[in-house]
């Protein structure tokens, strides 16, 4: 299996689904769209992952690379129709690129937080065997708003509705960070905005306390993790 991955932010990478899919022995290529590398010809790749970054699905004008970005989107899930797995800002893309609406959260939502499957995501087979409500690790000041024609809601937060999405039979998109390691906190808080929207939400410190709850959290988070990956393998 050849999967394609899409950043925004080097050290915003697949995080623990790297050993996930190095012990499936699948291959895969990672595109830093922020840094003007260029999306490849998308007819060899099984799979896309897009991960999350710090920039918003709307600042095109900011970010120019967002447009064919999301044309590649649309073209591999509604085109194509091969799996797709969003996290964060992937999520977003996802709602945005296929006709849905994205926008500024009513509050920044971060920190070791939890969120809960709605009745679809129940019965959706990414989620068998996933505890709910599942224990996450945020970090968004944006959401999807509104669904794309088509797309099923899968789980919420009293935060942020629309948590995870299904549009198809497997294009996924997940508001939280499922893929967190040990070092994500720490790599990420060395980014300024990153810290700076921890502190915002959860005062002075913010940055070391989270970094307590991921890595009291880190076995729950990785077997989550663990359990989507398979269940998405299964899928496709």
């Amino acid at each position: 299996m050849k999967v394609l991955v899409l950043q925004h932010l080097a050290v915003e990478h697949p995080g623990v689904f790297r050993d996930f899919l190095n012990e499936d022995g699948f291959t895969w290529t990672t595109v830093e769209v922020d840094e003007g590398e260029t999306i490849p010809d998308l007819e060899p790749f099984d799979v896309m992952m897009v991960m999350g970054g710090p920039q918003d699905v709307w600042q095109e004008d900011e970010y120019p690379w967002l447009k064919p970005e999301k044309a590649a989107i649309r073209r591999f899930v509604a085109d194509m129709r091969r799996p797709y797995f969003g996290l964060c800002l992937g999520h977003q893309l996802l709602a945005d690129a296929l006709g849905g609406k994205v926008g500024p959260g009513s509050r920044p939502e971060v920190g070791a937080l939890t969120i809960s499957q709605t009745e679809e995501g129940l019965r959706d087979p990414l989620f068998d065997g996933v505890p709910n409500p599942i224990e996450v690790l945020q970090w968004h000041g944006a959401e999807v708003k509104t669904l794309p024609a088509g797309a099923v809601q899968l789980a919420r937060s009293d935060a942020c509705e629309i948590q995870a999405l299904r549009y198809g039979d497997y294009a996924y998109g997940l508001q939280c960070h499922v893929e967190v390691t040990g070092e994500t906190v720490a790599d990420w808080a060395a980014i300024p905005e990153y810290a700076r929207a921890l502190e915002t939400a959860l005062g002075a410190g913010a940055v070391e306390r989270v970094a307590a709850d991921v890595a009291r959290n880190l076995a729950g988070y990785t077997s989550v993790a663990r359990t989507l990956y398979k269940n998405f393998k299964s899928l496709i």
